[in-house]
């Protein structure tokens, strides 16, 4: 599971700066051990949640177009809704 979690971490990773995201802010809570980034594209916004005891524990969280949370489980998650996203600008 460690190995899938950082090839997941690396492929968004490499999606998003091939895209052009840029990091919006970053925040750390030192008392839980939690880094916190928010990307944004135009409208498109998500989030990077990083265990820094546990770094292979990285979460990402996304918006669809109706405000609705995703749990980004796979590249083509992030994908979809960021397509979806961009699909509704007029």
């Amino acid at each position: 599971m460690k190995k899938i979690a950082s090839s997941l971490h690396a492929r968004i990773h490499q999606w998003i700066d091939a895209f052009g995201f840029r990091l919006n802010s970053s925040r750390s809570n030192k008392k839980k051990s939690i880094i916190t980034r928010h990307y944004f594209f135009q409208t498109f916004n998500f989030f990077e949640k990083i265990d820094t005891k546990h770094p292979e524990k990285v979460e990402f969280l996304c918006f669809d177009t109706y405000g609705e949370t995703i749990k980004v489980r796979s590249l083509l998650d992030l994908q979809s809704a960021f397509f979806e996203n961009i699909s509704q600008l007029k």
